[in-house]
């Protein structure tokens, strides 16, 4: 990926800060993408796409609290945020609040109702909360839109893998 340059002598912008970013992250330099960041919310305090990275950065390191507080702030810029919901349905999942996960992972798929990962998790949620048709259902549609997916054994929980691609 190219890494943006700031102008002849002028100030980096947001978009610069943010390019470096990315391209740090994805050559998994966590703290040089952190401080990125961070530069983008000195320039732009309202920039979802930096929230969710710091978010996604966290929630990569094990870090849970620290990636639910930047994806609440990416929420909060972009309410339809589907890929921080998403995320942020996996840590209240792990946290022992299925039922707000269920509530995320609806709200993912009110925005994007093909997205077999949603309704498979979704399903995963319901069934541990012992509503065992909707889960059928749910891992049903999850396997019609990608086939790859199979429903594990009953005792199965979400998957905690993260979206793996950062806000751009």
């Amino acid at each position: 990926m190219a890494v943006a340059c700031g102008g002849s002598g002028g100030a980096a912008t947001p978009t610069d800060a943010f390019t470096r970013g990315l391209a740090a992250q994805s050559a998994g330099k966590y703290d040089e993408a952190t401080n990125a960041y961070f530069e983008v919310l000195s320039k732009d305090a309202k920039n979802s796409g930096a929230f969710f990275n710091l978010g996604l950065i966290a929630q990569l390191q094990s870090r849970p609290v620290a990636a639910e507080s930047y994806y609440r702030l990416a929420l909060e810029q972009e309410p339809k945020n589907a890929k921080a919901l998403f995320n942020l349905a996996i840590i209240r999942s792990n946290a022992g609040a299925p039922q707000e996960a269920v509530d995320l992972y609806r709200q993912v798929i009110a925005l994007l109702p093909n997205d077999a990962g949603a309704h498979f998790n979704l399903g995963l949620v319901l069934r541990q909360l012992g509503q065992t048709a909707a889960a059928q259902q749910e891992l049903a549609t999850a396997q019609r839109l990608d086939p790859t997916l199979v429903a594990p054994g009953a005792s199965a929980t979400p998957a905690r893998q993260a979206s793996p691609s950062p806000s751009r």
